[in-house]
């Protein structure tokens, strides 16, 4: 086929964190076998508040070839290594959820079989004892340990990630074309999206387009009518004010989530400052209570107004439809409950790269695609749904219907079946391992009725020889670890790097 019918031409529609995230991997990734545009308005302001991610963020940016120094000088980033959840179950109880491995996995049965033996058999140490990363967390520590034996995230400034993207996007080879879009054209033949009309006059050809205009999905869906699922009978929270502060201590490796009678609070420390932000049901709470409890539980002078967020939880149905694809907010959302906002935008840029067409695009593409992108959001709504219906908060509202609500069969059975038997199975390469659904159920209250006979596999002594070992072992390596916020400010402190 000749040259010119290749699928060549690929506009980006939008900026922002989603949109730069796309230019940057297809630019790097692609190189000069595509002409990548970005169009963009400096007149609209973006989300701008995802700034807690997790794990799969690092293999990102080491795809990209990032330096991960600069990276986070440059969005003044901190390290992560969990979610401190407190009021979650009941109101003054907390639990962590890590992003390690706790103790040691069997082939066969995950560390928890052993653990709940050992329980029986007199050891009373917690869960969160056997755990490098949550220990570490819990006492403001981190550092790169050999074998990658620390498994972290971080926290950063969203805005500045997405310029640093831009820079590194441009200088690959994609071209940012300022100017609103005006209308979408689609071809009278195909279907198909054509070109973006801009306020300017401009008009902006493409093969294919990347909608990442956020929660207006102008390609997607005002275009292309794809079609949304409601979730919000399952993740009823549908307001948020994010307002940023002045730091008042050194920055800890985790996020805040703090629940309260109608959501919760996140606050999340960076170098330079903290985010801060909270999540609530409007039809429990109102808008001027809600941001009245937020300044009441801030730390710190306030350094921006407050921002205010109106958004359902749910998804597109076809989140790739013609020559469209949506990436972010345009594909759907989910609360920020478990950092999940960045990781979706990165799930689906490196799966459209994967299967990004040559001359003409594959309708076995477009729906493998779907299916994929649609699994990763039911398993990522699953274990958030997870996280209000097991409680045993019955103080409000709010909680109580959180409470009783119905949920999907597949986190029934998920539930039951670690309730019954203290297994957990990942399937279809989910985003949540094994441990962190035992970590959340087990913090929300769900503790296993049995075990696995392998953990009755070994002798008294062996059992008690193993968890020792694995105990000390924590200990030892997390004793040994500097303050996170000495780490970050020798390893790429951008305060120290400004004045050198």
């Amino acid at each position: 086929m000749p040259e010119d019918r290749r699928l060549r031409r690929i506009v980006v529609a939008g900026g922002g964190t989603a949109g730069w995230m796309a230019a940057a991997a297809i630019a790097r990734t692609m190189g000069r076998a595509v002409d990548l545009t970005l169009v963009e308005s400096d007149a609209i302001g973006t989300i701008g508040v995802g700034e807690s991610t997790i794990p799969p963020l690092v293999n990102f940016n080491r795809l990209l070839g990032i330096n991960e120094a600069e990276f986070m000088r440059a969005t003044q980033a901190t390290f992560k290594l969990g979610i401190a959840f407190d009021g979650w179950k009941e109101p003054g109880h907390s639990y962590f959820h890590s992003f390690g491995m706790t103790g040691k996995d069997h082939w066969s049965a995950g560390f928890q079989h052993f653990w709940l033996h050992g329980r029986e058999k007199g050891y009373d140490d917690p869960y969160d004892a056997y755990c490098l990363e949550l220990k570490a967390a819990l006492e403001g520590k981190f550092a790169h340990l050999p074998d990658e034996a620390m498994n972290y995230a971080y926290q950063l400034d969203s805005t500045l990630y997405a310029k640093f993207l831009r820079a590194m996007a441009e200088g690959d080879g994609a071209t940012r074309i300022e100017g609103k879009i005006a209308r979408v054209e689609l071809d009278g033949e195909s279907g198909n999206v054509a070109a973006l009309q801009l306020d300017s006059g401009l008009r902006i050809e493409g093969d294919l387009f990347l909608d990442c205009t956020g929660f207006r999905a102008l390609l997607i869906e005002e275009a292309l009518h794809a079609g949304h699922d409601d979730w919000t009978h399952y993740l009823p929270c549908d307001s948020a004010i994010a307002i940023q502060t002045e730091s008042v201590g050194p920055a800890v490796p985790y996020t805040r989530a703090m629940a309260h009678d109608s959501g919760w609070q996140w606050r999340i420390p960076l170098q330079h400052r903290t985010g801060n932000g909270i999540v609530y049901c409007s039809r429990y709470l109102d808008k001027d209570a809600a941001l009245t409890r937020l300044l009441g539980n801030i730390e710190g002078q306030t350094l921006t107004q407050p921002n205010f967020l109106r958004f359902g939880a749910g998804a597109r149905r076809k989140q790739w439809h013609r020559n469209v694809v949506a990436i972010g907010l345009s594909g759907g959302f989910m609360e920020p409950l478990e950092s999940t906002s960045i990781h979706l935008i990165q799930r689906a840029v490196l799966r459209f790269i994967r299967m990004m067409p040559l001359h003409e695009i594959s309708a076995r593409d477009i729906a493998e695609f779907n299916d994929q992108q649609h699994a990763d959001m039911l398993q990522i709504r699953d274990f958030l749904i997870l996280h209000y219906k097991a409680t045993e908060r019955r103080d409000s509202a709010f909680w109580r219907f959180c409470g009783t609500m119905e949920i999907p069969d597949t986190l029934a059975q998920k539930i039951e079946l670690f309730r019954e038997t203290g297994r957990v199975f990942r399937k279809n390469e989910e985003l949540f391992a094994e441990n962190s659904w035992v970590q959340v159920m087990m913090g929300q209250g769900i503790m296993p009725r049995a075990y696995h006979p392998i953990a009755e596999k070994l002798r008294d002594d062996e059992l008690a020889r193993l968890l020792t070992m694995l105990r000390e072992t924590v200990t030892k390596t997390v004793a040994g670890l500097p303050q996170h916020s000495a780490y970050v400010e020798h390893y790429c402190g951008a305060v120290r790097a400004a004045a050198a």
